[in-house]
Order: structure tokens, then C-alpha cells, then sequence
């Protein structure tokens, strides 16, 4: 009798780095979520998180023949290469679709957008599903959003579709160049909150200065225009797509009390048909979902022709463009945590 099969997502954040080993039918059997120590480096990111993908699998899958890889990450991924990905220095120059298939020979490999990732899965199996069109927001580390017309995510030519991390912020930057204007996610994101309050001399985390706002005047200041600046994209965004709902997820949905009221009362007032706005289903591994929902799909797919793995150049954006698997995902029988961050 052949050995059982299984399949391994893989979820890079600029945080913390997420991993699950499932069934082909994606029930989880085992995860584990690890900190990125981007401060390390892109190489040394990375390497931890196959690292910890390997210990994984050599703990929960003795016997077991992996059979496919899907992997997330912030940025757009390619073969050679990561584009749009600042969070840690050195990812974009990463062979990031050749290092993870070379991680694991052998076997089919996907490789997605994290935020892409997180919405189809949320399409698929919670908040958004049944929802035409939709907006998956995620606030992590950095800022993006994927738009979901008939249940599909919206890719765009370049794969760079709800890149809103690089919008105009007022109309003074009209004309400049990404490197000579202050884009939205350098304000918008738990890493920008961060730094900001650096700059004031206070060394928090973003979940630490939402915590601390109510009794600090210093960082409710922060707090406050972070979300004002937040909700008025967010409302821009909404009378764009004109969606019948919004899921937000990500790490700093943990200070959801906080930006929710703010968000619901800003589309209520200026959007002309305003959408709902909920929490997503899946608030923080929606990404490491759809990474899981990538490799049971390709588990599925037929072997290449000359035996190895898929080119994750030549499948990358095809994959997130494609239906993700109605496997039940997230049925764990085993949660293996050594630590958590918020993405």
C-alpha cells in the first residue's frame, strides 16, 4: 500500500511565518506559527521558515509523502524574483518560487499573494462567500486589498490589483515618484504605527499603542488619525468597487472596537450604497488558508510531464485566478504554536 499523502502552506508575513501540514482534503493535522526575524535579513527569513516547514512535517507526517507546496507571501511572487515587497529588506531580490521548489523537489509548488490568498479563502469558506462583489482588506504588517467580482479575485495585468499601499495620499503627490512621496502604507500599517511612535520616543508595538490610547493622549493622537487616514481610502475604495460587503483581517484586527466604529460610521456617511463591513471569518491565517487551499489543489493536478515540480513563474498568477478547492479547511487535530505575531 502507498504511503499516505499529504500537503504543506506556507504563509510568509513580514512578522511572522505560518505553516500547516493537511490531508489532500486540507484537513490540518498540524501548525505552527514562528517569528520572521526579518532584522536577520531576507535569506535568513526565509530560511527559517523552511526550517520550520521541514520540522513540521518530520513531526507530524512521519511516512507520509508530501505531494504539493503552496506558499503566500506579502509582495507579488515570482519565479526569480518578489516585487512590491518593502517589509523586509532584501525579500524582492529572493528566487522566491525556485527556493521554495527547490526546498521541497519533487512536488507541485503554488505560490500567491498573501492578501490574494487571504481572500480567496475568505470567498471560498467565510465572510465573503455568496458576496458579489466583495473587498478583502488586510492591516498587518503592511496594507493591501483584494476586490472580488463573482467570487474571483481581480489580479490585474501585473498581479498588483488592491496594491492600495501605494495610493496618493494628498494632491501634492500627483506626479512624484514612489520613492519621493510618503505612500499610504508608510502611515497605514502596524509598521508605520510603530514608527511613528518611535519617532515620538516610544518604543511599542502597534498593538501596544492602540492598548494604550484611551489613557495616553500622546498615542490616542496617533490612533486617531491613523484611522481617519484609514477610513478615507476605504471609503474611496468602496464607491469604486461599490461591493456588498468588506472583511478586515489581518494582525491589528485585534484593535478591531477601535477601528470598526470609525470605518462603519465613514461609509455610512459617504458611500451612496453602503456596503457592509465585517470582521473576517479567518481574522489572522486567512492567508496560510489559502496557501493550504494552493497546495490541495495542485495535489490534485496532473504530474508534470518531465517530473518536477510546476514552475511557480508560469503559475503564480494563474493560480490565484483559478477556483480554490472546496476541501474543508481548519479541522486541526493537532496545533503546534511556538510563537505568535500579528501579520
Amino acid at each position: 500500500m502507498p504511503p499516505p499523502q499529504v500537503v504543506l502552506g506556507l504563509d510568509f508575513g513580514g512578522t511572522k511565518i505560518a505553516a500547516a501540514v493537511c490531508d489532500l482534503a486540507g484537513n490540518k493535522l498540524a501548525s505552527t506559527v514562528v517569528s520572521s526575524e526579518g532584522q536577520l535579513g531576507a535569506a535568513a527569513s526565509l530560511a527559517r521558515g523552511i526550517a520550520t516547514a521541514r520540522d513540521l512535517l518530520a513531526q507530524s507526517a512521519g511516512g507520509a509523502r508530501l505531494a504539493a507546496v503552496g506558499a503566500a507571501t506579502f509582495g507579488i511572487p515570482f519565479e526569480d524574483r518578489v516585487e512590491l515587497a518593502p517589509a523586509i529588506a532584501g525579500w524582492e531580490s529572493l528566487a522566491f518560487g525556485r527556493e521554495i521548489a527547490a526546498a521541497f523537489p519533487g512536488v507541485h509548488v503554488r505560490i500567491a499573494t498573501d492578501a490574494k490568498a487571504a481572500a480567496r479563502a475568505e470567498a471560498r469558506w467565510g465572510s465573503l462567500a455568496g458576496y458579489d462583489p466583495a473587498v478583502y482588506l488586510n492591516l498587518g504588517t503592511g496594507l493591501a486589498a483584494a476586490v472580488l467580482p463573482g467570487g474571483q479575485v481581480l489580479t490585474g495585468r501585473h498581479g498588483a490589483a488592491g496594491e492600495i499601499g501605494y495610493s496618493l495620499r494628498e494632491h501634492a503627490d500627483t506626479g512624484m515618484p514612489s520613492g519621493r512621496r510618503l505612500m499610504l502604507e508608510d502611515v497605514v500599517s502596524g509598521l508605520a504605527l510603530a514608527r511613528r511612535a518611535t519617532s515620538l520616543g516610544r518604543s511599542l508595538t502597534a498593538a501596544e499603542i492602540f492598548a494604550r490610547s484611551d489613557d495616553d493622549p500622546e498615542l490616542d493622537e496617533l490612533v486617531t488619525a491613523f484611522v481617519r487616514e484609514l477610513a478615507f481610502h476605504v471609503v474611496n475604495l468602496a464607491i469604486l468597487v461599490d461591493p456588498a460587503r468588506i472583511a478586515v483581517g489581518g494582525g491589528m484586527v485585534g484593535s478591531w472596537p477601535r477601528i470598526e466604529p470609525v470605518l462603519a460610521d465613514a461609509l455610512s456617511q459617504a458611500v451612496p450604497y453602503p456596503p457592509e463591513l465585517v470582521l473576517a471569518h479567518f481574522p489572522h491565517d486567512a492567508p496560510l488558508l489559502g496557501a493550504i487551499a494552493l497546495a490541495v489543489d495542485a495535489a490534485a493536478a496532473p504530474a508534470p510531464d518531465d517530473g518536477q515540480p510546476a514552475d511557480p513563474d508560469e503559475t503564480a498568477l494563474e493560480e490565484e485566478r483559478s477556483e480554490l478547492s472546496t476541501a474543508h479547511v481548519g479541522a486541526s487535530s493537532t496545533e503546534v504554536v511556538t510563537s505568535s505575531s500579528g501579520k
